[in-house]
């Protein structure tokens, strides 16, 4: 493999000076922030343990500050854009700044949640610097679409990092902890500050590391069945299951049936449950038979 010279990362004039000339004003609707510190990329993409035989996916790369650091050390590297502006100038930042590398880098112009294939080899990593305002519903879509997707690590804002890598019992673990945990084992891998980014945003970063399960859960319910009670549990998340999974089983009275079934106490509440028991719950729903002459309701 062909060594980069050492200055081919971005830093802070770079950034400014390749936003200047493409026009690009940083945007809060796309959550924008460009990482303008060269250790930090590094940082990432070592956190990431990123290998020389990886196909890393990329999402939101903007500027291209990851991508060269990812470049630097991975096989492949495909970047999913959606701005347009953004899109249409990372391929000639690669070809400049890392031009022996520059064969091994792909660009999907695209919505990251409307991805459902990528060009050259499956991917074997995912690292990115995600919008805060999609960074979970982003994240599982990848996951769920790239099950070759074997380890990932973002960067999110603070708060979502300890939703995300929450465990049962915490004040914070809701459906993005449940949800991660059922691809990954999910914890915190490190915090960022504010000043490597520009512009420099109003909240504390973090990186949230997943390694795929090499196993999945052991669970006879769909994936879509176990998500729709992890829904319903934390959309009333101060109501006892038995109450919060009424409309979800039918009646309160189907819902304790399904919880005892499970082994889960009806007046337990949603934060106490671990992935696995929310998917013996989706098991053990019984459809009620209708009554004779009722219409749906």
């Amino acid at each position: 493999m062909s060594s980069p010279s050492p200055d081919a990362l971005l830093g802070p004039a770079d950034v400014r000076e390749l936003a200047a000339a493409l026009g690009v004003r940083p945007t809060k609707q796309r959550g924008q922030n460009f990482v303008i510190d060269a250790n930090t990329v590094r940082r990432i993409v070592r956190t990431a343990d990123v290998r020389p035989e990886d196909t890393v996916v990329e999402v939101g790369p903007g500027l291209g500050s990851l991508t060269l650091a990812l470049l630097e050390v991975a096989d492949r590297v495909t970047a999913v854009e959606i701005d347009d502006v953004l899109a249409a100038a990372l391929p000639a930042t690669i070809a400049a700044r890392m031009p022996t590398r520059a064969a091994r880098f792909a660009l999907v112009h695209s919505d990251a949640m409307d991805v459902t294939e990528l060009p050259g080899p499956a991917p074997t990593a995912l690292v990115a610097n995600l919008p805060y305002n999609v960074a979970v519903p982003v994240l599982l879509h990848m996951l769920d679409t790239f099950p070759t997707i074997e380890r990932t690590l973002v960067m999110v804002q603070a708060e979502v990092a300890d939703r995300l890598a929450a465990g049962p019992g915490s004040k914070v673990y809701g459906v993005p902890s449940v949800k991660a945990n059922w691809y990954a084992e999910v914890k915190r891998a490190g915090a960022i500050g504010r000043n490597v980014f520009w512009p420099a945003p109003n909240v504390d970063s973090g990186l949230v590391s997943l390694v795929r399960r090499t196993e999945p859960i052991k669970t006879t319910a769909a994936k879509r069945d176990v998500f729709a009670v992890v829904d319903a549990a934390f959309a009333q998340r101060r109501k006892t299951l038995r109450a919060a999974l009424a409309g979800w089983a039918g009646s309160p009275a189907a819902a304790e049936a399904a919880l005892v079934a499970a082994g889960v106490s009806p007046q337990a509440r949603g934060e106490s449950l671990t992935v696995e028991e929310f998917a013996a719950i989706a098991e053990n729903r019984v459809t009620e038979p209708a009554v004779p002459g009722e219409t749906g309701r």
